[in-house]
């Protein structure tokens, strides 16, 4: 059972959540980080310790035991922001004037391209997610739906992982999403992705039927066991359809990746798929 957290964690916490309106990935994200700040400063000063007490050698220190765990320049990166983020909450509402985060240098980050699939890769991946909608059942009806979904508006995996039947509305074709700070925006919907998801919702409610009462009828997008999709869930049956490309999947390795694309053959937009990788 792991220890509560410290007052002042609990209250930054809180202020992500309720006042800044962070996404709950966000608001884990920096929980975690301040609580595996707190631990490392307990055994870093054998004992008795504060917040306004910290060094930027128990920084430096923090951030090393993250590289000697094996955890990645990004990870750090984001624990740093977190403690900065921690320290002006800490001068705001308890007056504390220092903050030894500010100094710490940022772990520098490598950028890369993203990677791209061309047009044919683009129409032979939906060409092989229509071939298995046809031929296979509820899963098989699901991905194609969440593939035209994608391709259609452009949402994050969170937002279309998050969606409630409510928010999706066939009849105007569009979506209510809910993004980053809880911000709500509508999303026109195209044919394409109409069309699959009015078939994915006959077979999820097929699959209801023998569920005995456990389908999740609050979500859009569920697993065969009638549980809301997880985004990794998401995740991984996107990478099951760019499994058909002939050179693999690599499109979503790394932390995210976009695959830009204009299809005249298709009436939609040149966006595709957003994945980000935990």
């Amino acid at each position: 059972m792991s220890p509560a957290p410290l007052p002042e964690i609990a209250d930054f916490v809180t202020f992500l959540s309720k006042e800044r309106n962070d996404s709950p990935h966000t608001v884990k994200a920096y929980a975690r980080d301040m609580a595996d700040f707190a631990a490392f400063c307990t055994r870093y000063y054998a004992g008795g310790w504060s917040f306004a007490g910290v060094d930027r050698l128990a920084i430096r220190g923090w951030l090393g035991a993250m590289q000697q765990r094996g955890l990645g320049k990004r990870s750090a990166a984001r624990a740093l922001s977190a403690l900065r983020t921690f320290y002006r909450f800490l001068h705001t509402t308890r007056g504390l004037e220092v903050n030894p985060a500010k100094a710490a240098r940022t772990p520098k980050l490598e950028r890369t391209l993203p990677a791209l699939l061309d047009r044919a890769e683009v129409e032979q991946v939906f060409a092989e997610a229509e071939r298995r909608a046809a031929a296979g059942g509820f899963t098989e009806a699901r991905d194609l739906a969440m593939l035209e979904l994608f391709y259609s508006t452009g949402i994050r995996l969170a937002e279309l992982a998050g969606l409630n039947e409510p928010d999706v509305d066939l009849v105007s074709d569009q979506v209510k999403v809910r993004g980053k700070g809880k911000k709500e925006r509508l999303v026109p919907v195209g044919s394409h992705a109409g069309r699959a998801l009015r078939r994915y919702y006959r077979r999820r409610d097929a699959l209801g039927a023998g569920l005995a009462g456990t389908l999740d009828r609050r979500a859009v997008f569920v697993g065969r066991r009638g549980r809301r999709l997880s985004p990794r869930g998401v995740q991984l049956a996107i990478k099951r359809l760019l499994g058909a490309l002939t050179r693999g999947p690599a499109p979503i390795c790394g932390r995210y990746k976009s695959c830009w694309v204009t299809l005249r053959s298709r009436p939609r937009r040149c966006i595709l798929i957003r994945l980000w990788n935990d």
